[in-house]
C-alpha cells in the first residue's frame, strides 16, 4: 500500500510549496465553514487556481466543511456544497451530521472524509460512518497503535487518515471552550485564538491581585500546552496498522513549515516505498524536523494510554526555534537571484537553502540589491524584492533560512 501524505495549505502560497516540496494532497478550507478561520484561506477565484496548480501535477484538494454548525449556518451551506461540487474538489471533510446530511445531499458526487472533530475513538463510531457512506475517517488523536489496527480490521474497505506530525490540542480532538470563554473567538467555529498556547501564572484565592509566575524556563510557561507530536519514527507500525493517509497539521503555520515538514516526510515514505524491510529512520530527517519553529516532540497517545506513558506533558512546553525563515526564491535569472524577503539578513551571513529536492545547500550573502538597482547592505522590510548577484542553480520556490547566534 502506498500511503498518501496530506499536508496543509493555509493559503495558495503554501498550497503550491507543499506540492512543490512533495505532498500527494492538500486539505484548505474555504472562507466560510472550516475550523481555521484566521488561516487566510481560499476565495472561490483562489480555489480554483489551487485546483488547477493541483491536479496538473496529478494532487488532490480536499475542503475542509468541519463546523459545528447552528441553524443559523445552514442557510448558506447548501449553495456553498453546490459549488464545490461544481469546481469538483476531491473530497469534503465534515464533522457535524447535519452538515454530513446536506453534503449527501447537495453534493452526491464528492467524497465525504469525516473529521477528526468527530472523535471517532473506536470501531463502532468507525463503523457507523463508513454505514453512511463517508469515503475516508480522520481518526481522533487520542487513539494507540493497537486500535487503530483494530478499527482497521472491523472497518477493512474504508479509508483511514492519522495525524503523523503538528500540534496537539489540550481539548479532546479540538473540542474546546478556552478560546470562547476568554476572548470570545469560539473554536468550533473555526475562529480559535490558541488561548492554550499564552503565559499564565497562579493566584491563591484568599489573596486575590498577587499573581505567582510559574517559572519552568526562560521561554516562559505554558501550563495549557500540549508537546507537539511526531510520528516520523514509526512510519513502518502506521502502515502495518492499516493508515491510508498520513496527515500533517499546520494550517496557520509558515510557508517554511509546510516545506521543511513536507519534504522530510516525502523522502522517509519514498526510502519505505523502496525498501519496507531495510528502512530506518535517518538521524538527518529529524535534525530537518528540529529546525521549524515548534514545541518539543512527542509520540502523543501512538504508543500508549494514558498519555503520560508515550512521554506526553501539558507542562511548559514552549517553542523552540533555532532557525529563522528569511526569504523565499522568486526568480533565478541571469543576474542572480530575485528573493522576497521573509525575516531580515544582510549581507555577509550565511544562509541555509532548502529546495524541493536534493540536499541542502549553503548560501553567503555577499551583495545584495533592492528593485531601484541600489546597492544595500540588509533587506530589513518585509516582503522586499532583493536581488543576490551571481548566484545560480536554486529554483524559485526554495526557501531560505539561517541559523541562531
Amino acid at each position: 500500500m502506498k500511503p498518501e501524505l496530506l499536508a496543509p495549505a493555509g493559503n495558495l502560497e503554501k498550497l503550491k510549496t507543499a506540492i512543490d516540496f512533495g505532498a500527494d494532497a492538500v486539505y484548505l478550507a474555504g472562507q466560510r465553514f472550516g475550523l481555521r478561520a484566521r488561516a487566510g484561506n481560499f476565495s472561490r477565484f483562489q480555489l480554483e487556481e489551487g485546483l488547477n496548480y493541483a491536479r496538473q501535477r496529478g494532487r488532490k484538494v480536499y475542503v475542509t466543511v468541519n463546523i459545528f454548525a447552528h441553524n443559523r449556518d445552514l442557510e448558506d451551506l447548501p449553495a456553498y456544497l453546490e459549488e464545490l461540487q461544481e469546481l469538483a474538489v476531491d473530497g469534503l471533510i465534515i464533522a457535524d451530521p447535519g452538515v454530513f446530511s446536506l453534503a449527501r445531499r447537495y453534493a452526491p458526487r464528492l467524497p465525504l472524509h469525516i473529521s477528526t472533530q468527530a472523535n471517532i475513538t473506536n470501531k463502532e463510531a468507525a463503523r457507523f460512518w463508513a454505514d453512511q457512506g463517508a469515503e475516508r475517517l480522520v481518526l481522533a488523536r487520542e487513539l494507540t497503535e493497537q486500535e487503530i489496527g483494530e478499527i482497521r480490521r472491523y472497518c477493512p474497505e474504508t479509508e483511514l487518515e492519522v495525524f503523523v506530525h503538528g500540534a496537539m490540542c489540550i481539548s479532546y480532538s479540538g473540542r474546546c471552550l478556552l478560546s470562547s470563554y476568554m476572548t470570545g473567538r469560539d473554536a468550533n467555529q473555526g475562529d480559535c485564538a490558541q488561548a492554550c498556547r499564552w503565559s499564565y501564572a497562579l493566584v491563591e484565592e484568599t489573596r486575590p491581585g498577587e499573581y505567582y509566575p510559574i517559572l519552568e524556563d526562560e521561554r516562559g510557561t505554558y501550563i495549557f500546552n500540549s508537546a507537539d507530536l511526531c510520528l516520523l519514527e514509526y512510519l513502518p507500525r502506521l502502515m502495518a496498522a492499516g493508515v491510508n493517509s498520513l496527515k500533517i497539521e499546520g494550517r496557520m503555520k509558515s510557508v517554511h513549515y509546510v516545506g521543511t515538514v513536507v519534504k522530510v516526510y516525502r523522502q522517509a515514505i519514498d526510502a519505505w516505498l523502496a525498501d519496507p524491510e531495510g528502512w530506518q529512520c535517518r538521524e538527518e530527517w529529524l535534525e530537518e524536523l528540529a529546525k521549524v519553529s515548534h514545541r518539543p516532540y512527542t509520540t502523543g497517545f501512538f504508543l500508549g494510554w494514558p498519555p503520560q506513558q508515550a512521554g506526553q506533558h501539558y507542562l511548559s512546553a514552549g517553542y523552540i526555534r533555532e532557525y529563522d525563515f528569511v526569504g523565499i526564491v522568486r526568480e533565478e535569472t541571469p543576474q542572480g537571484l530575485w528573493v522576497e524577503q521573509r525575516g531580515p539578513f544582510a549581507t555577509g551571513e550565511e544562509l541555509e537553502v532548502l529546495t524541493s529536492f536534493g540536499p541542502n545547500r549553503q548560501l553567503r550573502v555577499e551583495k545584495m540589491f533592492n528593485e531601484a538597482g541600489e546597492a544595500i547592505d540588509r533587506a530589513p522590510h518585509p516582503r522586499q524584492l532583493v536581488l543576490l548577484p551571481g548566484v545560480a542553480g536554486i529554483p524559485a520556490g526554495s526557501l531560505l533560512r539561517r541559523a541562531k547566534q
